[in-house]
């Protein structure tokens, strides 16, 4: 057995990864960050053949108030505000002026708050198609406002979001060429942390992605 091998044999043993079957049931209540090479990660997503019968973005709810509700602040803000490169005024109702982000998907400078999107990493409709749909209501909205790795929002230009829309990375990428492999990466952390399947052509785009960042590490902590 290789060591990618035994790797991939090792993680599916310890993390019992809830996946589309039992995407219900609660993670263990200790979970362990892990760290893999990216290919090794892939390579552990389990696959499966997407459905998106009976999606609706509102079974999705988002945003809610956030990982401190006491703050006034939405998980959008909350965001922000973890992401700000330049740290904003926060005004009456959590309005933020002032700040600045840098959108890596495309390598832009924002100054405005207003300007920015906050991308689920792995949208909405493509968790449910791989494997949200079982889900109960309350899991879908932590999923939808997770903050517990940052990996899974993400401030961005609203055209590269828009862009993006529910595509998976067979069918989009991010235009900046640096950004590829930290997409690649982080798409598959957050599947692997929520237990979601991928389809045969998004795991073919990603094993091709893995197989050009070479010292790419895959990091992700298994959802409560």
């Amino acid at each position: 057995m290789t060591r990618s091998a035994a790797a991939v044999a090792a993680l599916a043993l310890t993390l019992s990864l809830p996946t589309a079957a039992n995407a219900a049931a609660p993670a263990p209540a200790a979970a362990v960050p892990q760290v893999l090479p990216i290919g090794v990660a892939v390579s552990a997503l389990p696959l499966a053949v997407e459905d998106r019968t009976g999606y609706q973005r509102t079974s999705f709810r988002h945003w809610n108030a956030g990982d401190v509700p006491a703050d006034g602040c939405n998980t959008r803000q909350e965001v922000l505000l973890a992401e700000a490169v330049v740290y904003p005024e926060i005004g009456p109702g959590c309005t933020l002026t002032g700040g600045t982000w840098w959108s890596y998907y495309d390598e832009r400078e924002v100054t405005l708050a207003g300007s920015l999107d906050i991308d689920h990493m792995v949208p909405l409709a493509e968790a449910w198609d791989s494997g949200a749909s079982a889900w109960t209501s309350a899991r879908r909205e932590a999923y939808a406002n997770d903050q517990g790795q940052p990996a899974s929002l993400v401030a961005v230009t609203a055209r590269s979001n828009r862009q993006k829309a529910d595509q998976d990375p067979a069918e989009w990428l991010p235009p900046a060429p640096d950004a590829l492999c930290r997409y690649g990466a982080e798409w598959t952390a957050t599947k692997l942390r929520w237990g979601l399947a991928v389809d045969e052509l998004e795991r073919d785009r990603l094993l091709e992605i893995a197989a050009g960042c070479g010292g790419t590490d895959v990091e992700f902590t298994p959802a409560p």
